[in-house]
């Protein structure tokens, strides 16, 4: 029987690690619509520039994928940006101090744009969360925002109070 040394076998291990991680993330990337927060590129309003305009200026991950819960803001100095998440809002505003103005929640239903400090949300419904693990989705409608509650579970509350809740994330 063949013995392998404790570096062959790290080796062997991180490349299999690497496979996975691989496949797993060309997998997501190929079936990413199947995720209720996903939406086709078509669908999606993306208000950043460059490179990086698809992906979560905070942790980096696909604004397609996690498009329905995600948010677009500017900066004092015009930039925009766009976020997966109100966690990664919260994460720029709270602790990297960037002072956001015109923030803007994407409406679950009609996949626009929407101020979120006029929005309604449904916090902690069963529908997948993301970066978080309390679910937060924004509806232009109180109307809308209480026939999902009522089917999917969750409190429908104000941006103000959802904005608390998200904060309870880095305590």
């Amino acid at each position: 029987m063949k013995q392998f040394s404790i570096k062959s076998i790290f080796t062997i291990s991180t490349a299999l690690f690497l496979l996975g991680c691989a496949s797993s993330q060309t997998t997501t990337a190929k079936h990413s619509h199947t995720r209720y927060q996903s939406v086709t590129a078509k669908e999606a309003t993306l208000v950043q520039k460059g490179k990086q305009k698809n992906f979560c200026i905070i942790c980096g991950m696909d604004l397609k994928t996690f498009y329905k819960t995600s948010y677009s803001a500017e900066t004092k100095n015009r930039t925009k940006k766009q976020y997966c998440s109100l966690h990664c809002v919260v994460h720029d505003n709270e602790i990297n101090k960037t002072d956001l103005l015109n923030l803007k929640a994407v409406d679950t239903n009609t996949l626009k744009l929407i101020p979120a400090n006029s929005a309604y949300f449904v916090v902690g419904s069963s529908k997948p969360a993301t970066m978080s693990r309390v679910s937060k989705y924004a509806f232009a409608k109180k109307a809308d925002a209480k026939k999902f509650s009522k089917k999917f579970g969750g409190k429908v509350m104000n941006f103000y109070d959802t904005y608390t809740v998200a904060m309870k994330d880095f305590r």
